[in-house]
């Protein structure tokens, strides 16, 4: 209750001699301060709103154009043609007036101007299909010409306005390619039938579908993402634990501190200096010379999924001064910021140690209350709308969800350790990805998993935004924490702790028996999905991508190769193979599917595995691989095949019509989604649901392949060490 008392800026009393009031100045104080951040924050935003408004040109040009235009009139020269006297004809203004006026109506002109030439040159992609370190002279140009026009330090949001909507393929082009991409997996009666049924969609409903296509091309930012975020995420109904959430690691080797609250304390003080810099706009949008589309940087934080009977929402705040905490079942609301300031990394672990001393228990139904947003969306929707919308329960719940984001202070040991460091490795990657079903908030824009022994992890809800973007804010933290932030030589966060904060406030919740079956219910459903996930993750430390470059192919088209050639090993066929590629070279793009088997990859490993001669088998390779990267490029710059085809789906849909061609590619992709669906990265390689397999042996068979095709590659690396070979020996 002192929390409760501490939150009340004035108390009033009625009494027979009147009204006898009480103010907390410490109360009032604490809203003028928090008044005064959200000033100054808003101002900021106004700021770098003009900033972005004007971009490629500056605000202070605006003067210079003046100052041009009131120099030659001065001279006796009437740069505007006449059109200043037109203005002192319709507007009774003197002549400075008149030329300030067109001098601003120039200077919007030469604005929008710039703005489309910069759209223009930015929708130019020959320049990534040229061979790697020879740049044509049209590059070249096209090069300086963007760098002329991109103006001088760009914000976070200044390209948007300039980004080029994606384009809508021909129907013909993606027909072909699908059609390209099947053929190494269909019989040839199979791929017969599917090429008719191409055939009679293209030149019968596609066209219709097509006209359709480019009709909301012209008037959205971009034909697909709207779509693709309601229909792949929003309107699925079962559970997004794990089928759709995703997660992020700790280093592997190296633990900064194993205190639990002083790892926090840098790991938040690190969330919270990103998001000062998102706010005001100082995080890069270019990649080298190209700018990406930053829009889903705009939810990343105070953002939460709320579940609806037909379709989710994403709920979006401006602003957000707390953290939600849960530990041991309860559930607390942390102020990040005293005094207008935030919070030192020394006093965040203060007073996340107050939460891990706090013996209180938790209220009944509190402990798994989380399992509402781990089960299926129609119960949680019903529950939610039954006992969260009115009362205690409602505080509470809106606490959670305008939170900045959400802390789980876990009391397990996770991390590669032990006898065993790879069981230990697929533990922590479980947990992280499910925890225990009920201690992440899975609905929030994403939740910071802190360990007992110091280890740190993130799960990260995929609606609003897709990994790339969590990946940098998460690559961000963990450099902070360690290279910027450190610690001191008892392991505790740098600093000093003012001694007057208030402790974090504990959320109240009245469980009704009725919600706390409801609650066991979705816990039973994501408990039984939790179990159904098999895991294995390993580390691969023999080489790198640099050894990959030495042998001149690109990493990303050997990890997929390798990917395929253990597939097939295991299971003695291809199946579709799924990479996701990125479109924010585009307004609003997302990703794209990359159907990484071709007939190219396919050729190699039947030649690999046939016996052919090194010679034949290492040419197949660097085809596959150069088509492979041809396949990438076309995704990227939105000649893809999946989002196309989605969306024609889609709008056949709205037009109640259907086409067999559509239904056995929807087929098709959905089951290779469910079945098929890979993914790594240059340290961790896993996969997911693959029918039939052990995927430990799938794992030794990946090892493996990495390093046989860097022996057919550059047969003169050395052997992996005995270390390396007996973990291959193990998995396999």
């Amino acid at each position: 209750m002192a929390e409760a008392h501490q939150a009340v800026a004035f108390q009033f009393t009625v009494t027979p001699e009147g009204i006898d009031l009480q103010l907390s100045h410490q109360a009032l104080t604490e809203i003028y301060l928090s008044g005064l951040r959200s000033w100054k924050k808003k101002l900021i935003r106004l700021k770098n709103g003009v900033i972005t408004g004007v971009y490629p040109a500056s605000p202070s040009s605006w003067l210079f154009v003046v100052i041009a235009i009131l120099a030659t009139m001065y001279m006796r020269s009437d740069p505007s043609m006449g059109l200043i006297a037109k203005i002192q004809e319709h507007l009774p203004c003197q002549t400075v007036v008149s030329a300030v006026l067109f001098s601003t109506l120039l200077w919007f002109s030469l604005i929008f101007t710039m703005r489309m030439c910069l759209k223009q040159l930015l929708s130019y992609h020959r320049w990534m299909f040229e061979q790697r370190g020879k740049m044509s002279n049209t590059t070249k140009v096209w090069v300086a010409l963007v760098r002329i026009f991109s103006g001088r330090q760009p914000l976070l949001y200044s390209y948007q306005g300039s980004l080029p909507n994606q384009p809508v393929p021909a129907v013909k082009d993606t027909v072909k390619r699908y059609l390209e991409s099947v053929r190494p997996l269909t019989t040839p009666d199979e791929f017969e039938r599917m090429a008719s049924l191409a055939t009679q969609f293209e030149s019968s409903l596609g066209n219709r579908l097509q006209w359709y296509l480019k009709l909301k091309a012209l008037w959205a930012s971009n034909y697909v993402s709207d779509w693709w975020e309601e229909y792949i995420y929003l309107r699925g109904r079962s559970p997004i634990m794990v089928n759709s959430n995703y997660y992020g690691m700790d280093f592997l080797y190296v633990t900064p501190t194993p205190i639990q609250a002083a790892r926090a304390g840098n790991t938040l003080h690190a969330f919270l200096m990103y998001r000062r810099k998102l706010n005001r706009e100082e995080l890069k949008p270019v990649s080298t010379v190209i700018p990406l589309c930053a829009a889903q940087c705009e939810r990343m934080f105070n953002t939460t999924r709320t579940p609806g009977e037909e379709t989710d929402t994403v709920q979006h705040w401006q602003d957000s001064d707390y953290v939600a905490v849960y530990h041991r079942g309860r559930y607390f609301r942390l102020r990040m910021y005293s005094s207008s300031r935030p919070l030192s990394p020394r006093e965040i672990e203060s007073q996340l140690q107050r939460i891990l001393d706090d013996p209180s228990p938790p209220s009944p139904g509190e402990e798994k209350l989380g399992a509402l947003t781990a089960g299926d969306r129609i119960p949680w929707a019903k529950a939610r709308k039954e006992y969260f919308s009115l009362g205690v329960n409602k505080r509470s719940l809106d606490c959670i969800e305008k939170a900045a984001f959400f802390v789980t202070l876990d009391d397990d040991k996770q991390g590669m350790m032990g006898e065993d460091p790879a069981a230990s490795l697929d533990r922590y990657a479980k947990s992280l990805l499910h925890g225990k079903c009920y201690d992440r908030w899975f609905d929030k824009s994403f939740s910071v998993v802190i360990y007992k022994n110091g280890k740190i992890g993130l799960n990260a809800e995929h609606s609003w935004a897709d990994a790339p973007v969590v990946a940098h804010l998460w690559e961000y933290v963990l450099a902070t924490d360690s290279f910027q932030l450190g610690y001191n030589e008892e392991g505790h966060c740098k600093g000093e702790v003012d001694a007057s904060l208030p402790r974090p406030q504990r959320l109240s919740w009245d469980i009704t028996p009725e919600c706390q079956e409801q609650i066991s219910q979705s816990l039973a459903v994501a408990q039984a999905l939790a179990d159904d996930v098999d895991f294995h993750v390993f580390s691969f430390r023999d080489f790198g991508k640099g050894m990959i470059k030495k042998c001149r192919i690109s990493p990303d088209a050997y990890i997929q190769l390798a990917l395929q050639l253990a597939y097939y090993r295991d299971r003695g066929m291809f199946c579709l193979t799924y990479e996701a590629s990125m479109t924010r070279l585009f307004r609003e793009g997302r990703t794209e599917t990359v159907r990484s088997c071709s007939n190219e990859s396919c050729a190699f490993i039947k030649a690999l595995e046939g016996g052919e001669g090194v010679e034949v088998c290492r040419r197949l390779l660097r085809q596959a691989s150069e088509k492979h990267q041809n396949l990438y490029k076309h995704a990227m710059t939105g000649a893809g095949i999946d989002r196309h085809l989605f969306c024609l789906y889609v709008v056949s849909k709205y037009l109640g019509v259907d086409s067999p061609f559509l239904k056995e590619v929807c087929f098709f992709g959905v089951l290779h989604l469910l079945c098929n669906r890979l993914h790594y990265n240059n340290v961790v390689l896993c996969t997911q649901t693959i029918l039939g397999t052990s995927l430990s042996l799938y794992g030794g068979q990946i090892r493996q392949a990495l390093r046989d095709m860097l022996q057919l590659l550059c047969p003169d690396q050395r052997e992996p060490s005995r270390t390396d070979q007996s973990q291959t020996k193990k998995d396999l």
